[in-house]
Formats: C-alpha cells, structure tokens, sequence
C-alpha cells in the first residue's frame, strides 16, 4: 500500500477557509477605513458637506464589519481552542479590527469637523494635510500586507520602513501646527479656523500611528514577539 503524504485533515481545511474569511473580511474594513479618510480630507478641501455627512453615516458600516470580526474571532477561538501560531493569528486580528475602528472614527471626527465649518473655507490652501492623510493612508496599506504576508522578514524590514514613514508625518504634523499658530499670532481672530485645521492634522497623525499599531501587531504574529515603541516583550513559546 502506498504511503500517503501532506494530507491536510479536514478540520484543519475547515479551520483554514475560516482563518482566509478573517483575513479577507481585515481586508474589506481597511478598504472602507482608507476610503473614508481619502472622502473625508476631499470633502473638508472641497467643502462639500454633503460628502462629510456622507463618511458619517457610512461609519457605521466600519463599525458593524469590526463587530462581525469580534464575533469571528471569538467563536473561533471557543470552537477550535488553537495553540501558538493560529492563537496569535486570531489574536492579532482582533487588535487590528480595533485599530481600523478607530481609523474610521478619526475620519468621522473630520467629518464633523468640516460640517462645523459650513461654508467658510478652510483658513489656508490644503496641501501639507492632504499629504498627510496621503502618507497614512500608505503607511496602512503597508501595515495590512505585513500582517497578510506572515513572512517574519518582511514585517521587520516593512517595521522599519513605516517607523521613517511616521517620523515624516510627525514632522509634517509639526509644520502644519507651526504654521497655524503663525496666522493666529499675526491675527487672533484666526485662531477658532486655525483650530478646526489643528484637530484635523492631529486626526491623521493619529491614523499613522494606528498604522503603527498595526506592523506591531503584525510582527506578534510572525513572531510571537510583542513590541510596543520601543518596548520589546520575550515571544511567546510556540
């Protein structure tokens, strides 16, 4: 009789077409997550309002997506009890769920903020923002494909890549509040504008760290090391 080899059990099949569903479903919520920031920056250069309380209402498919990777996560943490790698799999995934969450929030805060605004446009020519939201919207993008790819090699290199990344949209961050406390110095009536542009600024800040967040997450689940900052913690044993 022939021996048989690399026969996957079915279960584990199973367990693998449920483990491609998360990923995928990852996928979907970083799609919307991107796209609201993109159609919030557009909306608030743009002034259109009617697009802002459009990424309002559309938050609240973010939040069921999240909500339907929680439920995921957790059933199939109850019905396969998995060890180690497949733990941390679904683990990070929920983390990451989180982080795309609050993403889409920032957007919605954008959002808002434009609709605030109303018609008065926005106190000086949107270009260093946009970049801004350009950039952390790239520095996802790269933080999805580190955790899809789990080739530990990669999230490293991608890790490094996006902590350059970060500092440029620091930097740029700073700039843009050095600027409009500039035009607020030069006339105090500026400062509420100055301050609805400061929120914004700080909102996108907020998704490159997130992004951060993210190749961290991606990296624990490589690797079994967990990193915060510059904080590393000992991996967890397979």
């Amino acid at each position: 009789m022939s021996e048989q080899k690399n026969i996957i059990p079915l279960g584990r099949q199973d367990f693998d077409r449920d483990l491609g569903k998360l990923e995928a479903e990852l996928i979907l919520m970083s799609g919307l997550v991107e796209q609201a920031i993109f159609n919030a920056l557009n909306a608030l250069k743009y002034r259109d309002v009617e697009k802002s309380q459009k990424v309002i209402d559309e938050d609240d498919n973010i939040d069921q997506t999240e909500l339907e990777i929680e439920r995921t996560c957790i059933e199939l943490i109850r019905r396969e009890a998995p060890m180690a790698g497949d733990l941390r799999r679904i683990v990070a995934s929920l983390h990451i769920a989180g982080e795309l969450e609050r993403i889409g929030d920032y957007a919605e805060g954008i959002a808002k903020i434009s609709i605030t605004m109303g018609a008065q446009p926005p106190l000086k020519e949107l270009i260093d923002i946009p970049r801004m939201g350009d950039m952390a919207v790239r520095m996802l993008k790269r933080s999805l494909e580190a955790f899809i790819s789990r080739d530990a090699d990669l999230v490293r290199k991608l890790s490094v890549e996006l902590e350059k990344e970060d500092d440029e949209v620091d930097d740029l961050y700073a700039k843009v509040q050095t600027d409009l406390l500039e035009l607020v110095k030069a006339d105090p009536e500026n400062a509420e504008p100055a301050t609805y542009l400061m929120r914004v600024a700080h909102n996108v800040e907020r998704v490159a760290d997130r992004a951060m967040n993210i190749v961290e997450r991606a990296l624990y689940q490589a690797t079994g090391e967990l990193v915060s900052g510059s904080t590393q913690i000992e991996p967890i044993a397979e």
